[in-house]
């Protein structure tokens, strides 16, 4: 999966703080990709678009919608929100759930955070 977004070099380096994996920039120094090890079967890419558009969440007539989020499991919602926040994310205005914070990545991408409604009733 790749994401774009307006300098895909700044995007990439702040998704390597959020999820503490590795960022592997791209030679021609137009983004790149985080991965947990330089081994890894998984990764997350970033490129610059010039004509990129920030995404209006939640959704509004007539505006850039977002087209997928990422959704990251966590063990304490309140730490995981203030990580993200202090490494450059924003916290979306409206939140639909109490177990779940949507979170908006510096290019406008939202991105959850969420507790295992399993574990939360527990």
């Amino acid at each position: 999966m790749t994401l774009d977004a307006p300098d895909g070099m700044e995007l990439g380096r702040f998704y390597s703080r959020l999820l503490g994996w590795t960022f592997y920039p791209a030679d021609n120094g137009l983004g790149g990709a985080v991965a947990p090890s330089e081994n890894a079967g998984y990764n997350l890419g970033f490129q610059t678009e010039e004509k990129y558009v920030r995404p209006v969440w939640p959704a509004q007539a007539g505006q850039p919608q977002m087209s997928m989020h990422l959704e990251i499991e966590v063990d304490d919602l309140e730490e995981a929100v203030a990580h993200a926040v202090s490494v450059g994310a924003t916290e979306a205005d409206f939140q639909p759930q109490a177990t779940v914070r949507v979170m908006l990545d510096p290019a406008g991408h939202p991105f959850c955070l969420y507790l295992d409604e399993g574990e939360a009733s527990a």
